[in-house]
């Protein structure tokens, strides 16, 4: 496949026929960018990762290694609701093989005495720090999450991340090998027919991720940018959990482009779910991308409507 771009774009550069020779180029050199990706995804052995930073990953669909690191150690409440780590306490890195190196992304759950250790070993292991913020509203112990992202070694990124997490208390050893089966106590049926898509249960929450149906980029497109995957953080995340007979708690994030912010703001407030927080996660994406995440507790099919009417002012894919 790589021999057939590489024909494709000598036979251009030598005779160009027409004006859309420049864009046919970039396209093609997108392709090619893209394929050398996957090939070098294919080959990359993730085993030194996984014991560069103490725990297995698993390969998602679009190519990406990612590593779960939830916050089993922490005992979170938001007002009487006790926060199950797969709600919302859950860090996480994703590894992305490219022809040359590597890109990771990650987001990290902190108290708030751990913000500081943590962002000085990162930055000493040219880690870079790209966001810092809350997520939820008037939890005890106060949580921060901390956004990061780098290119290089996949080993010495991942031994750097490693080398920052132990100066927090998360676990960074395998759960026990046999786990119950997840049970959960809420209609998904009906949720899943709401929501116009299929979630999946994890640790007890029921989660949805629903991708753009725009390509996201890291750095300019047209100028050598690199294709981001949705499972590196770009997906919106919806997450129900069961806290009383009728009720569930939901938190997340939508990710949205700037026209998207307000109207998708006001279609949650409408529907009673609290927006706790706007801001960013990155810092040279394209298009620029904006985080919103919300919090309610109450009828979870009248949620899901909420959330269906908000997603439906989002460029998701369907």
């Amino acid at each position: 496949m790589l021999n057939k771009y590489l024909s494709i774009i000598l036979d251009y550069v030598m005779n160009p026929r027409d004006c859309l020779y420049p864009m046919m180029l970039v396209s093609l050199m997108t392709l090619f960018s893209v394929s050398s990706a996957s090939n070098a995804q294919a080959q990359f052995d993730w085993k030194q990762v996984e014991q560069a930073i103490g725990k297995a990953g698993t390969m998602q669909p679009d190519g990406v290694y990612k590593v779960g690191l939830p916050r089993t150690d922490l005992h979170v409440k938001v007002g009487e609701i006790e926060v199950k780590p797969t709600l919302a306490l859950g860090s996480w890195l994703a590894f992305r093989k490219m022809a040359a190196e590597t890109m990771v992304m990650g987001d990290l759950v902190l108290l708030e005495n751990e913000v500081g250790p943590v962002m000085g070993k990162l930055q000493e292991g040219k880690i870079e720090i790209t966001a810092l913020h809350n997520h939820v509203l008037n939890e005890s112990p106060r949580i921060m999450y901390m956004h990061i992202s780098a290119h290089g070694d996949a080993v010495k990124l991942a031994q750097a991340i490693h080398d920052a997490l132990v100066l927090s208390k998360t676990p960074l050893t395998a759960p026990p090998p046999s786990q119950p089966a997840d049970q959960i106590n809420l209609d998904t049926k009906q949720i899943d027919q709401i929501m116009g898509r299929s979630g999946k249960i994890n640790g007890g929450v029921y989660q949805f991720a629903v991708a753009r149906s725009e390509q996201i980029t890291e750095g300019e497109i047209g100028r050598g940018a690199e294709p981001i995957p949705a499972s590196m953080g770009l997906a919106t995340a919806i997450n129900f959990q069961s806290t009383s007979p009728g009720h569930a708690a939901i938190t997340g994030d939508f990710v949205l482009i700037a026209g998207e912010v307000n109207p998708v703001m006001a279609t949650l407030r409408s529907n009673g779910i609290a927006v706790t927080a706007v801001h960013s996660h990155m810092l040279e994406e394209s298009p620029r991308l904006f985080f919103m995440h919300f919090w309610a507790n109450d009828d979870p099919l009248k949620l899901a409507r909420g959330l269906r009417a908000a997603l439906d002012r989002t460029n998701s894919a369907k």
